[in-house]
């Protein structure tokens, strides 16, 4: 079913991708993928890219990412026992924050199913303070940069 007329972003668009497989329980009521899983999706790209390409020690870094803002935009249903592919970007860098811009897709589609912008503020574990981007997870960021701020 398709949701939105709205420009869809394309697959070349994206740098990095995962492949993510969908589960049963991901499906809601109506048979497609219940919107709040889209975000799950979002978590899953970044993180792992935080973990493989940044270095990032899940359980002992002492500055981690926390989540301040979310958004999805739904073009076209996502539904068990598909496996989405998660492009994933970087919108912006800033001193302690990132932007990150993900399209799902269905497998091989041109075309993102749905679409979103996920933000992260790194801070100090142990005090939630923001602290600045440790430098491996910079480094890993500036690969999928479209625009780097400085403040």
């Amino acid at each position: 079913m398709e949701v939105s007329r709205k420009i869809r972003s394309a697959r070349a668009d994206y740098p990095h991708f995962r492949a993510i497989a969908t589960r049963w329980m991901d499906n809601d009521l109506y048979g497609h993928v219940n919107n709040v899983v889209y975000y799950s999706y979002f978590d899953t790209v970044i993180n792992a890219y935080l973990i493989e390409a940044g270095g990032l020690d899940i359980h002992r870094a002492e500055v981690i990412g926390v989540a301040v803002e979310t958004m999805c935009r739904f073009h076209v249903s996502l539904a068990f026992p598909e496996t989405v592919e998660a492009g994933l970007r970087v919108g912006r860098i800033g001193k302690s924050s990132v932007r990150y811009e993900i399209g799902l897709f269905k497998a091989g589609e041109a075309l993102a199913a749905a679409e979103g912008h996920f933000v992260h503020v790194f801070v100090r574990r142990e005090d939630q303070r923001p602290a600045g981007i440790p430098d491996g997870i910079r480094l890993s960021l500036q690969k999928l940069c479209i625009q780097e701020i400085s403040s």
